[in-house]
C-alpha cells in the first residue's frame, strides 16, 4: 500500500502565491551576507596603519565603512528583491507550460524537470500524474509575481545583516583611545564573528567547529585578496 501524498485544501488553492512567496533566509544565505559584511567593514579598518593613524584618519575609515555597507545593504536588499520575483515569474512561467501542455505526458515531463534528481527516482508515473492533475487545476493567477510582505521583511533581514556587522567592528575605535589597541580589538571581534557564523552554519549542515574556522579562513583570505586588489 502506498501512502497518498497530501493535497492543498480548495480554500488553500487561492493562498499558492502567498506560499511560494514566502522566502525567509535560510543559514547559507544568511551566512553569506553576514561574511559579505564583515569583509567590507575589514576592508576599511584594516586600512588604518595603527602606528601612524590619528583620530581624524580613524573618523574617516569608519564614515567610509559606515557609507559603504550601508550602500551594499540597500543593493543586497534590492538585489534579493528582483530575485524573489523573477522566481516567481519563473514559477509562474512553468505552471503555464504544465497547464497548457499538449498531454498529459507533456505535463508530467515538465513536472519531472522542477523536480530535484534526488526526489524524482521516488517517485511514479503515477505520482507525477497527480502533481500535474492539481497544478493543472490552480487558476490562473495563483502564482502572481509580485513583491510580498515576506519578500520585503526577508529584505530587510538582508539589509540588517549587512549594515549591522559593522557596529561590533568599529565599537573599539569609539571607545579605546589608543588606535593600535583598538585595531586589535577590533579584529579580534571580527574573527569571534566569522568564527560563530560558521559555527552556527555548521550546526545546521554538521561539523560546526570545522565550519567555524574554516568561515575565519575563508573570510581572513577574502579581505586579504580585496585590500590586494585595491577594494
Amino acid at each position: 500500500m502506498t501512502r497518498e501524498a497530501p493535497s492543498l485544501a480548495s480554500g488553500d488553492q487561492t493562498n499558492v502565491s502567498k506560499v511560494v512567496s514566502q522566502r525567509v533566509l535560510d543559514p547559507v544565505e544568511r551566512a553569506s551576507e553576514i561574511l559579505f559584511g564583515l569583509i567590507m567593514v575589514l576592508t576599511f579598518t584594516l586600512s588604518i596603519v595603527s602606528t601612524e593613524a590619528g583620530r581624524t584618519d580613524v573618523d574617516a575609515v569608519l564614515v567610509g565603512a559606515l557609507g559603504c555597507n550601508l550602500a551594499w545593504g540597500i543593493i543586497d536588499a534590492v538585489m534579493y528583491l528582483m530575485g524573489a520575483r523573477g522566481e516567481r515569474r519563473l514559477a509562474a512561467s512553468t505552471l503555464r507550460e504544465i497547464q497548457r501542455a499538449e498531454s498529459p505526458a507533456a505535463g508530467r515531463a515538465i513536472v519531472a524537470d522542477q523536480l530535484p534528481p534526488v526526489i524524482l527516482p521516488a517517485l511514479r508515473a503515477e505520482d507525477l500524474e497527480r502533481i500535474r492533475l492539481h497544478l493543472s487545476t490552480l487558476p490562473s493567477d495563483a502564482l502572481e509575481p509580485r513583491i510580498g510582505r515576506e519578500d520585503v521583511l526577508a529584505a530587510l533581514g538582508v539589509f540588517l545583516l549587512v549594515f549591522l556587522c559593522l557596529l561590533p567592528v568599529a565599537l573599539p575605535f569609539f571607545f579605546v583611545e589608543d588606535v593600535a589597541f583598538a585595531l586589535r580589538i577590533s579584529n579580534f571581534i571580527a574573527v569571534a564573528l566569522l568564527f560563530l557564523t560558521g559555527f552556527t552554519f555548521g550546526r545546521h549542515v554538521g561539523r560546526p567547529w570545522h565550519t567555524g574556522i574554516l568561515m575565519v579562513v575563508i573570510g581572513i583570505v577574502l579581505v586579504a585578496i580585496a585590500i590586494i586588489l585595491g577594494g
